[in-house]
């Protein structure tokens, strides 16, 4: 069999069992239903078995080891093989792994927390921690916020020291390590740069906190001392807390999302009307809480579950999210269907992130939420204020999960509990609460969804902040325009996964990811 042969078997194959897997899981996911739960932990078992296939993965070698190919055919088998490495083990462990995660999701999926023996949703929890003043509704919203990660911790430490076994048993120190590998990113490289970034992070972050934690022991009425998690706007200190003198959702009132989405992409050149067809964007019971986009098919059935009331978070989530649907639409159909997907997990964050920005964006806010030039002018150095406190915070926050879970591969055994408050108090600089010896690290589903992920976003964050860059000095200081969406589609979009994400970079902005961008956007005073 020719590699030609060998490639197009794969590709019609895979395609099938991709689009089984995200059907399934997206039928999971909006339903909650324990008959979809199975069927996905089918789809994701039968998707593992044929690229654990012993056989096939030593095909794919020796096609690799072959110096004729050319670059489209090279792209496909090293994706092929990055993608087995990791199965190239028993069918029994692929399927416990398999089982266990399913499981997992499903309680993530479903579980609904409780204060004072009533059942809240994570929004409800959200509206608290941002909106009341009262500090014990605060206080038992954060705890609340928690208690899934009693009732997973067992399980995931258990998927966790399957993970290692298998990348242990395939040659690799731990799963951490096997997976930067696979992802074909360099582990020193990538932790040299968070340890860079918190370095030069470390004052302004110091600064900026010092000035928010002294409004929030005002709004509060306790001093600095007394602040604790609850204090903050998020239940993992990621967000920023609104400041006092800017509240954007009141702005929102009356806004359709849908159509906000709609007219920004419109802008650019870009439709997202038949993707917004297929999601499902408003909460209801037994729904997934959270908020993501799935490619279905790599033809153009790309969906986005959101559950969305009008509000600041939701306008930017909604951007983020079809900022990622844009990329997987406007992948080049030529390529073949490996290929026609994004170029690393770190490349498309960085446009959904691009996206994202332009809720504090005060072009945006004027031309399509509607604010007057005097509303925005007002805003303008608020709005600068609030996205570098939120950048900040995202950036430490990413550095202070990326820590833990490298740390939680290289020995789950340890006291986890307390080693996450460790991090957290170095890194974001909060002070713990009372009892520390709870798995409140835990109730992240990312430990449990997708392991060893997190770094993406903080990368996706310094490649839009190169992107944008990029764009301004060259394309057009005004985003919202046809230009700036056809120079995405055709330098960014269209290659799919052709190229390495660094050399993709390279392709679209002249040169390879260099993080002084983000730090010269957000960490210069």
């Amino acid at each position: 069999m020719t590699v030609e042969q060998f490639l197009e078997e794969q590709n019609n194959v895979i395609k099938e069992l991709h689009i089984a897997n995200t059907e399934t899981s997206w039928m999971a996911a909006t339903t909650g239903e324990d008959e979809w739960n199975q069927k996905t932990a089918e789809a994701e078992t039968a998707y593992d078995l044929y690229f654990a296939d012993p056989e096939r993965f030593q095909k794919v070698k020796t096609y690799l080891a072959q110096d004729d190919l050319t670059a489209i055919q090279r792209r496909q088998l090293e994706g092929l093989h990055n993608g087995m490495v990791a199965n190239q083990i028993p069918e029994k462990d692929l399927k416990e792994m398999v089982r266990l995660s399913t499981e997992l999701i499903g309680i993530f999926n479903t579980y609904r927390a409780t204060i004072d023996g009533k059942s809240v949703s994570e929004n409800d929890v959200r509206q608290i921690l941002i909106k009341s003043n009262d500090l014990k509704a605060r206080e038992k919203a954060w705890h609340a916020s928690k208690q899934i990660g009693k009732e997973v911790q067992e399980k995931l430490l258990i998927l966790v020291k399957k993970r290692n076994e298998i990348a242990h048993a395939l040659g690799y120190t731990n799963y951490h390590q096997m997976s930067f590998e696979l992802q074909e990113l360099d582990r020193d490289e990538v932790f040299s740069i968070f340890h860079k970034l918190k370095e030069l992070s470390d004052e302004p972050f110091r600064e900026m906190k010092q000035e928010m934690d002294g409004e929030l022991a005002e709004r509060f009425g306790i001093s600095i001392e007394e602040l604790r998690p609850w204090h903050y706007a998020d239940p993992f200190f990621q967000e920023a807390p609104p400041l006092k003198e800017l509240d954007l959702d009141p702005f929102y009132d009356g806004k359709d999302l849908e159509v906000l989405t709609i007219e920004t992409f419109k802008a650019m050149g870009m439709d997202i009307t038949d993707m917004l067809e297929k999601s499902d964007l408003y909460p209801r019971d037994k729904k997934n809480q959270h908020a993501f986009c799935t490619d279905i098919d790599r033809e153009g059935d790309v969906r986005v579950l959101c559950n969305n009331i009008p509000s600041d978070y939701w306008s930017v989530t909604m951007l983020h999210e079809f900022g990622h649907a844009v990329y997987f639409k406007y992948v080049d159909p030529q390529l073949p269907f490996l290929l026609r997907t994004a170029a690393h997990t770190l490349t498309t964050e960085a446009i959904a992130m691009l996206y994202g920005r332009f809720g504090k964006n005060p072009a945006w806010l004027q031309q399509f939420l509607g604010l007057t030039t005097s509303q925005v002018e007002e805003l303008t150095p608020l709005i600068a204020k609030s996205l570098r406190r939120q950048m900040l915070i995202a950036g430490r926050w990413i550095m202070a999960f990326t820590f833990f879970e490298r740390e939680l591969y290289e020995n789950p055994d340890q006291d986890l509990n307390q080693l996450w408050w460790k991090i957290v108090k170095d890194v974001q600089f909060v002070n713990p609460p009372e009892g520390i010896d709870y798995p409140h690290w835990a109730a992240k589903i990312h430990f449990t969804l997708v392991p060893v992920y997190y770094q993406n976003y903080l990368m996706g964050e310094l490649t839009t902040s190169q992107l944008q860059t990029y764009i301004e000095k060259n394309i057009s200081t005004d985003l919202f325009t046809p230009e700036v969406g056809n120079y995405l589609v055709d330098a960014y979009f269209k290659p799919g996964a052709l190229y390495p994400w660094n050399e993709k970079i390279k392709k679209a902005t002249g040169e390879k990811l260099n993080p002084q961008y983000f730090i010269d956007q957000f960490m210069t005073t």
